[in-house]
């Protein structure tokens, strides 16, 4: 007679349970659906859309209907070759020379203007070129501006990682103590993140100034005169480097706060046993700060890394890719086709690059600092 009765109970419980935990997934769902449509709206559906676009002929406008051109895009922006010349040699077979003295090569045009010996290079410029012994060595690309802007992504990535890490980790190690007024210090270097990089990018402009700029006058006084004016975003050989300079500025304070929440982390035993073991400041630093710091630097390293890939307000209000294409990056590029000469296909096909290349990176990174099995 007990069980009789006590089946309807447990059955009762069972089914509550259960409506009780589809309760809580319809609730879960719901909190979650804003993120979930905002991200659908703002990115899947966006990025769906240009890896469509990417293997069109589309254009903003345009009398001709789009039509499917597979890889045509991709083969565009990344076919590159290299290609060598022998100089020109006179009647005597001896080569000839210039009135500098230097080497005559043949015209490269000869061989990328619609030459039946090298169809493969028709269409092709010069990148850069380099002589080695007596022949000269091209590298040619069939978009050139696309390929100095991923060379100078890649240049600015490769520099800005490390650069504005360490110097964010040393600024957090600096205001890691317990002083009066250090608070204070938190502040001034975490405030270039709240304003603006438009606003920021307009001030350096006017510091970069290659006439009155603050910079100029600064080491013109350091060196009492002796210093000569550079105009630093007007000069190819400055003006990637200055950009640098101002980003890693711009962005350091935030990830000094990233590092300090992870030293923040480490407990304080840790020193105190080392100190009672004679351990030295460099020796905390390398066998109790860094290993607790692992996780942190896996974050800011992913972090920075896919900030410096969407190179692109200093690069629109500071430089507008020149000079000579100097500072071209390829999220401008990206903006440059896609808006201003309205054509989509590229300005998408150049976005699926930055996607994949992006991913590459971030997989290649997290494998590199995985957990090694014990």
């Amino acid at each position: 007679m007990t069980n009789t009765q006590s089946q309807p109970v447990i059955r009762s419980k069972t089914k509550g349970l259960s409506n009780d935990r589809r309760n809580e997934a319809i609730t879960g769902w719901l909190m979650a659906a804003p993120v979930i449509i905002l991200l659908l709206v703002f990115l899947i559906i966006p990025f769906l859309f240009a890896f469509y676009f990417s293997f069109t002929n589309q254009r903003l406008v345009s009398p001709n209907p789009t039509e499917v051109v597979g890889l045509s895009n991709f083969r565009n922006l990344l076919n590159v070759r290299f290609f060598t010349v022998s100089p020109e040699l006179d009647e005597g077979g001896q080569i000839q020379r210039d009135e500098n003295g230097e080497i005559v090569y043949p015209s490269l045009r000869g061989y990328t203007r619609n030459n039946p010996e090298y169809p493969h290079l028709d269409g092709l410029r010069e990148w850069t070129s380099w002589q080695r012994g007596n022949n000269r060595t091209y590298l040619l690309a069939s978009d050139v501006v696309f390929m100095k802007a991923l060379f100078n992504t890649l240049i600015f990535v490769i520099v800005v990682a490390p650069l504005q890490g360490g110097v964010a980790l040393l600024l957090a190690l600096l205001i890691n103590q317990p002083l009066r007024g250090i608070n204070v210090f938190r502040t001034i270097y975490f405030m270039p993140v709240v304003i603006s990089m438009v606003v920021i990018a307009l001030l350096w402009r006017f510091i970069y100034d290659g006439s009155n700029g603050l910079l100029n006058t600064m080491l013109g006084a350091v060196t009492s005169g002796a210093f000569q004016p550079v105009d630093w975003l007007g000069n190819p050989n400055t003006a990637l480097g200055a950009l640098i300079g101002m980003s890693v500025w711009q962005g350091v304070g935030f990830h000094m706060v990233v590092w300090l929440s992870g030293l923040q982390t480490i407990p304080t035993v840790l020193y105190e046993a080392a100190s009672t073991e004679g351990a030295n400041t460099s020796q905390k630093f390398r066998f109790i700060t860094w290993p607790g710091l692992r996780n942190t630097a896996i974050l800011v390293l992913i972090v920075i890394t896919i900030q410096a890939f969407g190179l692109f307000t200093q690069v629109n209000v500071m430089t507008r890719g020149g000079p000579l294409d100097a500072t071209q990056s390829i999220v401008f590029q990206a903006y440059e086709r896609g808006f201003e000469k309205q054509d989509i296909a590229g300005g998408s096909a150049i976005s699926v690059i930055l996607f994949l290349m992006v991913l590459t990176i971030s997989i290649v990174q997290r494998y590199l600092t995985r957990e090694k099995a014990s």
